[in-house]
């Protein structure tokens, strides 16, 4: 995976033809257990159908302008799933490092996983923390994945962070900012998406990145993510270009045309 090009293609420009900067894509990745279904397949069988979705995706990423690329793969409520689905949905990360990492560290990929460690295997702590060992000096691409995450978890963490300084004498409640708080979340020092995308037809953010979510344009595909491919990525980025983000504001255009 090379890293992306200083000049845009016309695929990473937008509805007036003007380049724009690297971007940040959060992905929902969701749909395996229909896909698999509608197959007669076990619902495992999905979720590994959607691990070679995930590859072909961090592969089409770069090409796309898109530096940051940030997947939600469990959630903290996924625990209520059947307790096989967990263990397969427990395996992923692990069969994913375990095939790419080596390829990932190579082409100068830096991986992050944030979420909780909590109740995770000893094996699959350990491959997350060298994934992100390896390609910590990284800086071609990010690729974070958000794996046993919850957003409200992450805001309450956040606070209780910042909670934890005050306590201790190294700050003070009126220290606190929108961007010092940014700062405590698990996603600190990334930009916040410009765009999220969600395949499978559900129109929900489902607990995914609440705060850094705020001024993101939302893409719903009707397409599972096993099937997944950089068409579908291509199609929901030119859908996003095609966006008037005014960030709560009020561009000339729109002033002109409402008085």
């Amino acid at each position: 995976m090379a890293a992306p090009n200083d000049t845009p293609t016309a695929g990473e420009r937008g509805q007036d033809g003007q380049a724009h900067p690297p971007l940040h894509v959060a992905i929902v990745m969701d749909g395996n257990g229909r896909w698999a279904k509608r197959r007669g397949l076990p619902r495992t069988l999905g979720h590994r159908a959607g691990v070679e979705a995930l590859k072909r995706i961090v592969e089409a990423a770069p090409k796309l302008n898109i530096k940051w690329l940030t997947v939600f793969g469990f959630s903290t409520e996924n625990w209520s799933r059947p307790a096989a689905e967990v263990a397969e949905l427990m395996a992923l990360p692990k069969r994913y490092f375990e095939t790419d990492l080596a390829r990932l560290e190579r082409e100068g990929v830096r991986v992050g996983v944030i979420g909780s460690r909590q109740g995770l295997s000893r094996d699959l702590v350990k491959i997350c923390d060298e994934a992100e060992r390896r390609t910590v000096g990284n800086d071609a691409f990010f690729l974070t994945v958000a794996f046993n995450y919850g957003g409200k978890a992450d805001i309450v963490d956040a606070a209780r962070r910042f909670a934890e300084d005050v306590a201790a004498g190294q700050a003070e409640p009126g220290d606190i900012t929108e961007a010092r708080f940014a700062s405590l979340l698990s996603t600190g020092g990334a930009p916040d998406p410009d765009v999220i995308i969600r395949p499978s037809g559900e129109q929900r953010l489902s607990n995914f990145m609440l705060w850094q979510a705020a001024y993101a344009e939302f893409v719903f595909q009707d397409v599972l993510w096993p099937d997944y491919s950089a068409h579908h990525l291509e199609a929901a980025l030119a859908e996003f270009y095609t966006r008037n983000r005014r960030y709560g504001a009020v561009v000339a255009d729109d002033a002109l045309a409402t008085g």
